[in-house]
């Protein structure tokens, strides 16, 4: 009889067998629950409801309109959408059994949900395992957001800002440098009306630069432990610090990020075979991720006009 016994470095170094088309779609498939589907609908209504108050539509008097809110919700869904399955496709690709994504509804929120997220079902091997895990996604929300961001400014205008009160969107450097180069730099009294694509575009790049942060278990917080190891949750908790005096100088919702990190724990369970050197070749996928959160983050994303 063959020996049935697996040596555990094989697990890591031995190449694993290829998924072609058929076994991809399957495996896919086979993880979907209708639970995943009743939630994606839902998330998909909530989102379009999101995008028909944000033209200032009552859905109640006109609900024929309920398709000018395709362009935001669309758009929103793709970018959740390509986040997750990019955590899902690289989780596959490390032998790492992940669920596929769930989306989360949110039908009182002005933006109509709450994310999404993919739940891992066994360890995670290696931290060059990590690293791909917690880099795919972030990386791929970048490319999209990018896109719906350029095309939508295209479609975005600058108009008197009448209202004495309201909300106005921060600017981080990337979109601050999109605007100006697309739209123009608005003069005093004016702003940037953001087309609903776009404006989708600029929640992407908020919820990628929240997921960077280099902190507990968020992706940000993958690959700051595949790289430092032991010191991550010293280098956590000093940035927890950091959100609550952020909170203080900047913007509130710093303080309720603190709360949340803290609640969800700041310790990074270990990989399964931590001794195995990271692959040097992956250090660009931190670097890039790093670009991204400096080019992205925003201190002040939301300002309240009274």
């Amino acid at each position: 009889m063959p020996d049935e016994t697996i040596n555990e470095t094989e697990i890591i170094l031995h190449p694993a067998q290829p998924h072609n088309g058929t076994t991809l779609i399957g495996r896919v498939l086979g993880g979907l629950t209708r639970l995943h589907v009743l939630l994606f609908i839902a998330t998909f209504f909530t989102t379009l409801l999101a995008g028909v108050l944000q033209k200032g539509i009552d859905p109640v008097e006109e609900p024929w309109r309920f398709y000018e809110g395709l362009p935001f919700a669309l758009t929103l869904m793709i970018i959740l959408l390509a986040h997750e399955l990019a955590h899902y496709f690289a989780s596959i690709g490390h032998r790492t059994a992940a669920t596929l994504p769930y989306f989360i509804p949110a039908p009182l929120s002005p933006i109509g949900t709450f994310g999404a997220f993919i739940k891992m079902k066994s360890p995670i091997l290696t931290r060059t395992a990590l690293i791909d895990i917690g880099a795919s996604g972030p990386i791929a929300g970048f490319v999209v957001s990018f896109a719906a961001v350029v095309g939508g400014l295209f479609y975005s205008e600058i108009g008197v800002v009448n209202a004495k009160s309201g909300m106005v969107l921060g600017d981080c450097l990337l979109f601050s440098f999109l605007s100006r180069l697309i739209v123009g730099t608005p003069p005093q009294g004016q702003d940037v009306m953001l087309n609903p694509v776009a404006f989708a575009g600029w929640l992407g790049f908020f919820v990628t630069s929240l997921n960077l942060l280099p902190i507990g278990q968020l992706d940000g917080g993958h690959i700051l432990y595949s790289i430092v190891g032991r010191w991550h949750v010293w280098i956590s908790r000093l940035l927890v610090v950091c959100l609550l005096i952020m909170g203080e100088m900047y913007w509130p919702g710093w303080w309720f990020w603190a709360i949340l990190m803290t609640v969800l724990r700041l310790k990074h369970p270990p990989v399964l075979f931590g001794d195995i050197p990271i692959d040097p070749t992956r250090l660009k996928a931190a670097a890039i991720s790093l670009v991204i959160f400096v080019v992205k983050f925003v201190p002040v994303p939301f300002m309240v006009m009274e």
